[in-house]
């Protein structure tokens, strides 16, 4: 009886400590993985484009600056102040580092490069090029690597440039291609938006990451094989060419062909993503891919990805499998906190985690504008969902400690929801076809490590959201993170039926699907009311400027004053403007960051009386207009909402006494 009473008082009190873990989990996850900072002097700049560890645990750095930086003692272990000497300077934004038998390479904006120290001075002194490729000049022309292939070739990433949407202005961009140390260049997949990391799983695959844009529903990472389409049509432009390994041409995608999934299954070639990472529940700029091959120096997830976020300044974890052939699999909050935008990640000789860090341009949860961190495991193992492994009924989750039978057993401590996202060319999409997939049965293995979930309304081809707060351990505690959302692009073989539901219906779509700007309509009035006559007294235009800016910072009008507002988003991501009450910009900034899957259907504008007024989120190269009657005199922030923008992404609204306002 007082294990039911207990469990009672559990669940009642479970989203009060959600809420309370949303708010510390980066102390919480500190005692598990602890980040040191690795001091940088003054007078360097150290945005950070490429890391390499050197055969004598020295660090080669590659900044976006156009420089390469080696650090001795990065792992601090003789001096609180490691020694930087510069390698090489005079590069075209190097996005990429690798070391092989004496020389680095770096992956510059034109060209592979191979740098060589001849005479031992720390200094690289013969600079060979070992492929070069054309550029437009569009500034959104990055390329990527390389990353070294066990037979000695490299991998390269080539970024579409930007125009309105993504556009491939020069050969081979928007593909993943090998070129050889003689110079030889193969094209292996495109269907490539931005693909700032990759890398390889521990079978030694090829996976890409990939971020929101055009075609491209939100955040995930691709397994990519010769011959693969991986969603983006723009690089089709160079499927012409004799050694294209494949003959698709991009006017056989249709601008919007409902979901992804079902439309690869007339498309050959198009390669659906193998994990999806929600667009701001998990991060919003997927970056560097690296799997964990310390033999357990980093802790209990040997073999699995982690995926680096640039915007939201954190880490996820992957765990991959195989079904019917095809890779899948489910991504989980790992570790949050670091100091800038993370990029590049390299596992030291110890097995502690060099995080590099850059957010020039690309603002970011982390306050640095760029930086150098260390990641090492304590020691200590966490409380977490070790592997999630897809059945024909159901999932089988495996924990990294015992649970508690109870806590476990009880289907209230779980909950589950499939969603997707629209394959169009639009940038971006919003959650679709939300459903809940009720939890039919939990049965937990003889050594309390794994338990069998039967689940009603599996959807192949779905992200499926698993939240499991009730969970506990064996000795009380709650999972340091308890929510996993795993792709199911196929659903194994076997028994298809689950046990019969007691307390729930069966599955229905129980969550009204909701695509709105924000709550109120009072708050979002988009056509000059029809009183006033004389039309608005003041005309604001408010635009975008590089690095999450709005083009005009402050204004002012007249308390009182007739107000037209119009927002143009010239940007090439997602935004939208937001007026708060004074002082309540925090509030309602963390507000949008708490949306889960709700955030997208609502524009990203939370539930809160300390929002005025708003625009829609904007689409890139559109704009909106809003109308309001400006209210009693002080400052009000304007803010764009959109998850990972707000911290920089503002401007204050100054009204003033309506006898001395101006414009």
């Amino acid at each position: 009886m007082k294990s039911k009473i207990f469990l009672i008082l559990l669940l009642l009190y479970t989203p009060l400590l959600t809420v309370y873990a949303q708010s510390d989990i980066a102390d919480k996850e500190s005692e598990y993985y602890k980040i040191s900072t690795i001091p940088i002097p003054e007078d360097v700049v150290l945005e950070v484009g490429g890391l390499a560890l050197m055969p004598d645990k020295q660090l080669a750095v590659a900044t976006r600056r156009g420089e390469i930086w080696l650090v001795n003692d990065p792992y601090m272990k003789n001096s609180s102040q490691p020694k930087f000497s510069r390698y090489a300077y005079g590069l075209h934004e190097p996005l990429g580092l690798a070391y092989r038998n004496g020389s680095l390479y770096t992956t510059q904006r034109a060209e592979l490069t191979k740098i060589t120290d001849t005479n031992n001075d720390n200094k690289g002194d013969q600079f060979e090029t070992i492929y070069s490729w054309p550029l437009s000049g569009n500034y959104h022309e990055y390329s990527y690597g390389p990353l070294f292939t066990p037979e000695g070739d490299m991998l390269v990433t080539l970024n579409l440039a930007w125009v309105g949407y993504g556009a491939s202005l020069a050969k081979w961009r928007g593909w993943l291609i090998k070129i050889s140390e003689d110079g030889k260049v193969e094209p292996i997949a495109t269907g490539l938006r931005s693909p700032a990391g990759f890398g390889f799983d521990k079978e030694g695959e090829i996976f890409y990451a990939e971020n929101q844009g055009d075609w491209i529903g939100s955040g995930r990472i691709t397994h990519l094989e010769k011959g693969d389409f991986a969603g983006n049509p723009a690089g089709l432009r160079w499927t012409t060419e004799e050694n294209s390994p494949l003959k698709l041409k991009a006017e056989h995608i249709p601008d919007s062909v409902g979901l992804m999934h079902e439309f690869a299954k007339s498309v050959s070639s198009l390669k659906v993503p193998t994990v999806w990472f929600p667009h701001t529940i998990m991060g919003i700029s997927t970056s560097a891919i690296l799997t964990d091959t310390t033999g357990g120096k980093f802790g209990p997830f040997e073999g699995q990805m982690l995926v680096g976020d640039q915007g939201h300044s954190k880490i996820m974890r992957v765990y991959l499998e195989k079904v019917n052939g095809e890779y899948q699999g489910a991504c989980f909050p790992f570790r949050e906190g670091f100091s800038s935008g993370i990029l590049r990640m390299a596992y030291g000789s110890d097995g502690s985690l060099f995080v590099g860090m850059t957010s020039r341009g690309w603002a970011s949860t982390g306050k640095e504008m760029y930086g150098l961190q260390r990641l090492s495991w304590t020691g200590k193992t966490p409380f977490e969902i070790k592997t999630m492994k897809a059945m024909s009924n159901g999932f089988e989750l495996e924990f990294t400690q015992a649970i508690d039978r109870t806590t476990a057993e009880a289907l209230a401590s779980y909950s589950m929801t499939s969603f997707n996202y629209s394959y169009h060319r639009k940038y971006g999409s919003p959650i679709i076809q939300q459903q809940e997939c009720p939890i039919a049965s939990a049965e937990v293995s003889d050594d309390g490590k794994t338990v069998r979930l039967y689940v009603d309304g599996l959807r192949e081809g779905y992200i499926h959201q698993l939240k499991a707060e009730g969970i506990r351990s064996k000795n009380g505690q709650p999972l340091l993170h308890s929510v996993g959302y795993y792709t199911l692009n196929n659903i194994p073989e076997g028994d298809r039926s689950v046990p019969t539901l007691a307390d729930h219906q069966m599955h229905k779509d129980t969550k009204k699907q909701v695509n709105s700007c924000g709550w109120d309509e009072s708050k979002r009035i988009t056509e000059m009311p029809s009183d006033w006559k004389s039309g608005a007294d003041i005309v604001i235009n408010i635009g975008t400027s590089p690095g999450l800016k709005f083009s005009v910072t402050d204004f002012e009008v007249p308390a009182g004053a007739k107000v037209q507002l119009t927002f143009t988003n010239n940007d090439d991501m997602l935004h939208n403007l937001v007026v708060t009450k004074p002082g309540t910009v925090e509030e309602v900034s963390d507000a949008s960051m708490q949306m889960g899957l709700e955030g997208s259907q609502r524009a990203y504008i939370p539930k809160s009386d300390n929002i005025l007024y708003h625009t829609c989120i904007l689409q890139p190269e559109t704009s909106e207009s809003i109308y309001f009657t400006a209210p009693k005199e002080g400052e009000y922030t304007y803010v764009c909402t959109f998850p990972g923008h707000s911290k920089v992404m503002r401007g204050v609204m100054k009204v003033t006494p309506s006898n001395t306002a101006s414009r």
